[in-house]
């Protein structure tokens, strides 16, 4: 069976950036499983998974715009530091902020000072290359009810409780 819109799908993989850094793995755990087409992964994997089958092994490489993005340097900013008040703000925090359109979004802080606080809307792999290597473990038709709920429930298709 092949990868296509609506299989269940699980895969193991190793993502990499250029310089050969393990940012993430499966190794050693369990498969990643999804609803193939339904947005659960980044769309440059995505587009390389359709048309392999169970077993297939391969590497692909991901540009930037079609893993995380690309950095936009309008989505770091600096802040008054008694925006945070009564906290003890670090680098590396994670904060759900409002945009200027006001929806929410995540930042992390960047840096620190007296004054101001830097944040960065930035996912934290925007405008890194990404290489993936990965297995594909399985591919089975989704049932009905994986369909209707938009999400897998297990390997086997019935939700573990």
């Amino acid at each position: 069976m092949t990868i296509s819109q609506d299989k269940v799908v699980a895969i193991h993989y190793t993502v990499t950036d250029t310089a050969g850094n393990q940012l993430d793995s499966s190794a050693g755990g369990e498969p990643l499983v999804f609803l193939f087409g339904h947005g659960a992964l980044i769309p440059g994997l995505e587009q390389a998974l359709i048309g392999k089958n169970s077993g297939d092994k391969f590497t692909s490489s991901i540009a930037a715009a079609d893993a995380y993005g690309e950095r936009h340097d309008q989505l770091v900013q600096s802040v008054p530091k008694n925006m945070f008040e009564g906290m003890d703000v670090e680098v590396g925090m994670r904060f759900r902020a409002s945009g200027p359109d006001g929806r929410e979004q995540p930042v992390i802080i960047v840096d620190v000072t007296e004054e101001e606080v830097v944040v960065d809307g930035n996912h934290p792999l925007a405008g890194i290359e990404l290489s993936f290597d990965v297995e594909v473990v399985l591919v089975r038709d989704a049932t009905e009810e994986e369909l209707a709920h938009g999400h897998v429930h297990g390997l086997d298709g019935h939700a573990s409780h």
